[in-house]
């Protein structure tokens, strides 16, 4: 695999995609004109993204439309064979597209490289979805063959957000393109190259059609004229839980589908039984990694009161001892958060919480957009640090004496993303994630996983449940079921 781009020609070049959008197969100037990708550690213009505008929705709409019969029509072992030089793409450009997602996105290089794995990984899974079997032969009570079919629903929308974009685009975008849809993507305007011009590129190079697959980022306006153009039958949504309402209202006032993985605050439960040690090392990834921009980071720690002193004072030790700095400098463990809007969000949390009694055991500080990982033990249980998620590096340690006690706290949220318990005694923990509503669970390990393989998706806040991952959620996803039925002769009917 090659890593480099000393072995490797360049496939991002701003002389290519500067200030433009990519609609049917061109780069063209936009309706929203251009704006700056900026370094969040340095505050650098890396370079200039252009932004669609509603007008340009509709051109790209209508490009995908036209594109995506033929699309459909193409047999399935071509489209498998764009799926898969796709994978090998990105392993062959990891090096460069790595790169970009340190210095736009605030990754650190491990978490970057994990995404572009990834990535690879959702595009060979992707790759054996043309052949997949999609019909179901059905019994009927009339002499004929009676059939159900899964056929593409046509142009698929795509809605990705900041922290993870190639990840939380790609398994949206590979999917639907293998099934035989057109895609039209709307990445965030922080991190358009990351996750917009790499993968049009990528594809490109894999030899997808002209029209498949159309850039057009830029703000809400952008995503409202997508979920109302007719031509556009499903959403993939990934973001906060406010926007995924608002995106849901509006694509059920159009009788569209919408998939929506949104926030999450996940609980990390530590029985009496647990090795501190170990779980402490589960705890402080799974709250720091990224900064804890990650929607399956864990929020609330729910510690056993036999431990709960010893697990705060090591978590505490373990956030001091990291290292917070520019990730494209040296090794950190922490990047800078994405804009001062979200640093000054988390700080505010922070400072609330301690304000209304919790007691702050590390953390809580910031330099630019670098924030301390933080630990607050024992907020009020009504504290928004501690109910809402937080998106920032916050790790909010609460006791309990009972599994019950447990599964109570676990369960009391609006969100049902993720979960971890930590135990040695897997049944047990298997019957308290029984009674704790959510859509993943990791026993003896932490709350952030990912798989090109696995369905993912959340429930309640978190949204509306596995759209994504695995060939059977994937079809799920961006097919539509028509049944079909056929007779030797003409039926005959009374009228």
């Amino acid at each position: 695999m090659t890593t480099s781009t000393e072995t490797a020609k360049a496939l991002i070049d701003e002389a290519t995609f500067g200030g433009k959008i990519y609609i049917d197969g061109e780069w063209i100037t936009g309706a929203g004109g251009e704006a700056a990708s900026v370094e969040p550690a340095t505050g650098a213009t890396l370079a200039m993204v252009g932004l669609a505008g509603p007008d340009d929705v509709a051109k790209a709409a209508e490009s995908a439309s036209r594109a995506q019969k033929e699309w459909a029509a193409t047999p399935h072992p071509v489209r498998a064979a764009v799926l898969r030089r796709a994978g090998q793409l990105w392993e062959k450009h990891a090096g460069e597209i790595s790169a970009w997602n340190v210095r736009e996105v605030g990754a650190i290089p491990p978490l970057a490289g994990f995404a572009l794995h990834v990535t690879a990984a959702e595009c060979y899974e992707a790759s054996a979805l043309p052949s997949a079997p999609r019909g179901t032969i059905l019994s009927s009570e009339e002499p004929r063959i009676s059939l159900a079919e899964q056929v593409p629903v046509g142009v698929v929308g795509v809605i990705s957000p900041f922290n993870v974009p190639l990840i939380l685009g790609i398994r949206a975008v590979a999917p639907a393109l293998a099934l035989g849809n057109a895609v039209l993507l709307k990445p965030d305007p922080r991190t358009v190259i990351t996750g917009g011009v790499s993968m049009v590129r990528i594809f490109e190079e894999a030899g997808l059609p002209p029209g498949l697959l159309q850039l057009i980022p830029s703000g809400s306006d952008v995503g409202e004229a997508m979920v109302t153009d007719p031509r556009v039958r499903v959403i993939a949504f990934t973001g906060s839980t406010r926007a995924g309402r608002l995106v849901g209202e509006l694509a059920g006032r159009h009788l569209k589908r919408a998939h929506l993985e949104l926030g999450g605050n996940s609980a990390f439960i530590v029985r009496h039984d647990a090795d501190v040690d170990k779980a402490v090392n589960l705890a402080s990834w799974g709250s720091f990694l990224h900064q804890g921009q990650i929607c399956m980071t864990v929020g609330r720690h729910l510690v056993h009161e036999s431990l709960f002193e010893e697990y705060v004072s090591k978590l505490a030790a373990k956030a001091e001892s990291m290292h917070v700095g520019d990730p494209a400098g040296g090794q950190v463990h922490l990047g800078p958060l994405i804009d001062e809007v979200q640093r000054n969000r988390v700080h505010a949390l922070v400072q609330d919480a301690v304000a209304q009694g919790a007691l702050l055991r590390a953390g809580g500080t910031y330099e630019g957009l670098f924030y301390r990982p933080t630990v607050l033990a024992n907020p009020p249980r009504d504290a928004a640090v501690y109910c809402d998620e937080v998106f920032g590096p916050v790790a909010s340690v609460v006791p309990f004496s009972t599994d019950d006690e447990a599964v109570e706290l676990a369960a009391a949220t609006d969100f049902g993303l993720s979960l971890g318990i930590v135990t040695d005694d897997v049944m047990a923990a298997l019957e308290m994630a029984r009674l704790i509503p959510t859509g993943i669970v990791h026993i003896n390990d932490q709350t952030v996983n990912d798989e090109a393989n696995t369905p993912f998706g959340g429930v309640g806040a978190s949204g509306t449940g596995s759209r994504h991952g695995g060939v059977e959620a994937s079809i799920d996803a961006f097919t539509e079921t028509r049944w079909i039925t056929m007779r030797r002769e003409p039926g005959s009917y009374p009228l």
